[in-house]
């Protein structure tokens, strides 16, 4: 759902932020899923912490988008599941904790990543202090993502094939360079997506060199640019389960709510 490009930022800046709030909303319900179900205290504690950044990062980023026109309630309790713009490898709950690290640690970096990317005097200082949340999230993630790499490669390497597609759908199309991103055209962000595509594969790589994990390819046709959802970020029209969507909007305790 666009705001109007005369509300200040262009549409396509609007969906750009949608799509990171979102995955960000998304990444604190899975946290918050395997709060307790983490091989031991220390991931518990982690995953708590990182579920509570994360929503207040949404916090912020919503508040800027209803600056931009967007409306709050649609935002918050008004949305049907298929207007959801989170990173379409969250739209699943991981089954075990291999995956659970990979689908977290994929669509965390790329988030902030994309994030990062932002030039807007709308995110000045903002950005600069979600980083410094993102910091410890990263570094947790990769710590324990070289654990798993030793201990359980073939599981890690499963995850990073079944998920890195829908990465790399999220952050965008190898299409988008430096004179074909919208976002760098109107001055939004002051990277294109073609380098943030290449930032988030060479990371994976370099974590993984020297172990049996072997990161997927860096394909320019993953995503398909002809397929691809500029708004929703992914190719395909998947998205979340209504059932997350309620825990989302908080439908079953409105009973609860004293007026």
């Amino acid at each position: 759902m666009s705001g109007d490009e005369d509300a200040g930022w262009p549409a396509v800046a609007i969906d750009y932020v949608q799509a990171i709030a979102d995955t960000k909303l998304l990444l604190g319900q899975r946290y918050g899923e395997w709060m307790l179900k983490g091989p031991n205290l220390e991931d518990d504690i982690s995953g708590a912490s990182n579920g509570q950044d994360e929503i207040g990062q949404v916090r912020q980023l919503f508040r800027l988008l209803e600056r931009q026109g967007v409306d709050r309630d649609w935002l918050e309790t008004d949305r049907e599941p298929a207007e959801y713009a989170n990173a379409q490898p969250l739209d699943e709950e991981a089954e075990a904790w291999p995956t659970f690290m990979v689908q977290v640690a994929l669509i965390d970096r790329a988030a902030w990543l994309l994030l990062d990317a932002i030039q807007h005097d709308d995110f000045k200082g903002m950005v600069q202090k979600m980083g410094e949340d993102e910091y410890f999230h990263l570094e947790h993630h990769d710590a324990r993502l070289e654990t798993l790499a030793d201990t359980q490669p073939k599981a890690v390497e499963m995850a990073l094939e079944r998920y890195f597609p829908g990465a790399l759908a999220f952050v965008g199309p190898a299409t988008y360079t430096e004179s074909e991103d919208p976002l760098v055209e109107t001055g939004f962000t002051d990277r294109p997506v073609a380098e943030i595509r290449g930032a988030l594969h060479e990371h994976y790589e370099d974590l993984f060199a020297g172990t049996d994990v072997t990161v997927p390819a860096l394909e320019d046709d993953v995503p398909d640019p002809s397929a691809w959802d500029e708004t929703r970020r992914r190719t395909g029209d998947g998205h979340v389960d209504t059932s997350v969507v309620e825990q989302l909007q908080g439908v079953t305790n409105r009973e609860y709510v004293i007026k």
